[in-house]
């Protein structure tokens, strides 16, 4: 698969519940995380979603604490059992950005 993401991918064990914004839904969907960047993120989620369509999210990330992001979904591949998503953060505040690099750095220096 050709890469397209800017920044590095690091896979991050963690969890990402979403809802839509663009419109007046209001179903909130599980997903689980493939890889994250600072830039995006790649999951995996049983339910179809929409590309182009924006979702807020709540992202614990390895030290428990909760980024509240923004996503729009920008690629989709069917595979068994669900989809394959990869989604770009909308606005994701600078601090958040970072720790996810601190989380990368951290991880690359583990192994």
């Amino acid at each position: 698969m050709e890469e397209r993401r800017r920044n590095k991918r690091t896979d991050m064990p963690s969890k990402l519940v979403i809802k839509r914004m663009d419109d007046n839904s209001s179903q909130d969907v599980a997903i689980d995380i493939v890889d994250v960047s600072k830039s995006g993120i790649g999951f995996t989620c049983k339910e179809q979603l929409q590309i182009g369509a924006i979702y807020e999210g709540f992202l614990t990330i390895w030290t428990k604490e909760v980024i509240h992001s923004f996503l729009q979904i920008v690629r989709i591949e069917l595979k068994s059992g669900g989809f394959l998503y990869g989604a770009i953060f909308i606005g994701m505040a600078g601090m958040d950005a970072a720790r996810i690099e601190v989380y990368q750095t951290v991880n690359d220096w583990e192994k």
